[in-house]
C-alpha cells in the first residue's frame, strides 16, 4: 500500500501514529517499510508509538551472559527473545511500556539519541517525575534516570541517513523481567516506571490505561518540539502499514 501523499522531503511535519500492540517481528518490518519511503522523500519524519507482547531484544552489543538463565526459562515464560541490528544490549519490552520508533532524517547519531533523551525527560517531568540523562557514564547509561533507577531504554540503527529502533518507556509495565537478564549490560541496575515513582512519592495512581494514554501524548508532543517539527497524527494506512489484527496478536 502507498503513502496517502507525497510530502516534500523537507517537510516540518513529523507524522505521529499510534499503532497498539504489536509484536515484534510485525513491528520490525513496519519500520523497514517506513525508513524506504523516508529515504525516498516519499514522507516526512515519522514516529510510531506501540506497545509489544513480552519480548527480549538483543541490540548488537549483547554478550550470551546477558541472558544467564538461558533461553529456554524465558520462552517457557512466555517472553520471546529477538536479535537486533539496533545498539545497546539487552532489554525488556511488554503491555504497558510506551515504546517509539522515530523513523527519521539522523544525520548525527549522538545527537539524535540525546534529543529523544531530551524528550522524554521533558514528558516525565510534566508527569511530575524528576528525570535526568547520564551521558558522562559511558555508553551502558545511555537512556533516562530517575535517581538511580532508570525508567527509559535507548537503541538506535542508522540505514543512509534515516534512524530506526528508538526508546521505551516503562509506564505501568511489570518489572521483574528485567531482573531475570542483565539489563543494558549493567548487574546492579533497578528498573522503575511512572506507575512505580507515582507509588513511591505516595501520588495517586490511574488506572494502566489511563497511564499509556498521558504518556503517549505528553511523549509525542515532547518528542515533536524537541525536533522544532509540527505534530500531525497519522493512521497506519497513511504510512502504507496494513493495521495488527487481533489474531496477530494472539499468535505472538
Amino acid at each position: 500500500m502507498s503513502p496517502a501523499r507525497k510530502p516534500n522531503s523537507s517537510s516540518s511535519e513529523i507524522w505521529v501514529c499510534h499503532l497498539g500492540v504489536v509484536p515484534y517481528a510485525r513491528a520490525l518490518a513496519m519500520q523497514e517499510h517506513v525508513r524506504s519511503l523516508r529515504q525516498a522523500g516519499e514522507i516526512p519524519d515519522s514516529l510510531l508509538l506501540l506497545e509489544h507482547p513480552a519480548v527480549y531484544t538483543r541490540g548488537r552489543r549483547a554478550t550470551p551472559a546477558d541472558l544467564p538463565l538461558g533461553e529456554a526459562f524465558y520462552r517457557e515464560r512466555g517472553i520471546e527473545v529477538i536479535d537486533v541490528d539496533r545498539g545497546g544490549r539487552v532489554t525488556f519490552h511488554a503491555p504497558g511500556q510506551l515504546v517509539g520508533y522515530p523513523i527519521m532524517a539522523a544525520p548525527d547519531v549522538v545527537r539524535h539519541v540525546r534529543t529523544i533523551e531530551s524528550a522524554i525527560i521533558d514528558a516525565l517531568g510534566q508527569r511530575r517525575i524528576s528525570a535526568r540523562a547520564r551521558v558522562d557514564d559511558g555508553p551502558d547509561y545511555t537512556g533516562v534516570w530517575v535517581q538511580e533507577r532508570k525508567i527509559a531504554s535507548i537503541g538506535v540503527h542508522i540505514q543512509r541517513g534515516v534512524s530506526t529502533h528508538g526508546f521505551a518507556v516503562n509506564v505501568s509495565n511489570e518489572l521483574e523481567p528485567f531482573s531475570w537478564v542483565l539489563a543494558c549490560g549493567l548487574p546492579e541496575v533497578t528498573m522503575t516506571s511512572v506507575e512505580r515513582e507515582h507509588e513511591l512519592a505516595g501520588s495517586a495512581v490511574e488506572d494502566c490505561a489511563q497511564q499509556m494514554r498521558c504518556m503517549r501524548r505528553l511523549t509525542a508532543d515532547s518528542f515533536a518540539r524537541a525536533h522544532s517539527l509540527r505534530q500531525r497524527l497519522v493512521s497506519a494506512r497513511a504510512l502504507g502499514i496494513e493495521p495488527v489484527r487481533e489474531r496477530e496478536l494472539v499468535s505472538a
